[in-house]
């Protein structure tokens, strides 16, 4: 029975590449057509696979229909949190997740600092959109008629003297973090509080959500904040590859 499922399942990524006929899944699969002719009627009638009029098979609907259902169940806080909790251990500092939703970008996720000078974020509350690091990151991904629409209609208020002052200047800023792949944010909310963040992304390569590293100048410097961008990102990667699918779980290192 396993070996069935498995040859079954082989038919899979050789239809990925294109509609295949009966010959040529059996020759990949190494069995005698009936065989594999049997192996296509039953993934058929799950209507993973279709067979054209042309007498060659194809993925089915149904596959897609599947593929679509788990991406939305896909629980982005639950695959990251473990990640968070590494990233927490290994540099003491407060790590959030966030993610754009009906306008706002929200925290769905905080680990706390070791350190006794602490952020007053919680989850579930609004970040400050115009100067956070994971809100330029969410935005940043938008396409360039929806990023204008929506920096339009901000308020920039100046939190502080590094505060983004209006629409231009944060879409300039927007620009260049989606070229560069990471975003800061460094005293433009509180004077005393750094961050760098980096981007989660999805099946399509679409950002799904942010993740960052926060921490007062009391515990590290700007500059000490900033050497941490690379372990950052590749926690960041980490959680995108099981986020979606297409690398194993892996365990975050130095």
């Amino acid at each position: 029975m396993s070996q069935t499922v498995d040859r079954a399942l082989s038919i899979l990524p050789l239809l990925a590449e294109g509609p295949a006929d009966l010959g040529r899944v059996a020759d990949r699969l190494g069995v005698h057509k009936s065989t594999a002719l049997r192996l296509l009627r039953t993934l058929h009638e799950h209507g993973l696979v279709y067979r054209q009029s042309d007498q060659r098979y194809r993925l089915g609907a149904r596959l897609f229909a599947l593929a679509q259902e788990a991406v939305e169940n896909l629980d982005v806080r639950e695959i990251a949190h473990p990640h968070l909790v590494r990233l927490n251990e290994q540099c003491g500092h407060t790590v959030h997740l966030a993610v754009h939703e009906e306008g706002e970008v929200l925290y769905i996720d905080k680990v706390e600092s070791r350190y006794p000078v602490r952020m007053y974020s919680r989850i579930g509350k609004p970040v400050a959109i115009t100067v956070a690091a994971v809100a330029k990151l969410l935005l940043a991904d938008l396409p360039e008629p929806e990023r204008h629409t929506f920096a339009d209609k901000l308020d920039y208020p100046m939190y502080t003297s590094r505060s983004t002052p209006n629409a231009p200047a944060f879409l300039r800023e927007l620009e260049k973090v989606r070229d560069q792949g990471w975003a800061t944010d460094l005293g433009g909310h509180e004077e005393s509080i750094n961050c760098v963040a980096a981007p989660i992304r999805g099946t399509d390569g679409r950002v799904v959500a942010a993740m960052s590293v926060s921490a007062p100048n009391v515990v590290v410097t700007a500059d000490e904040l900033l050497t941490l961008l690379p372990l950052v990102r590749r926690t960041a990667s980490a959680i995108s590859g099981e986020y979606s699918g297409k690398t194993p779980t892996k365990e975050t290192s130095t």
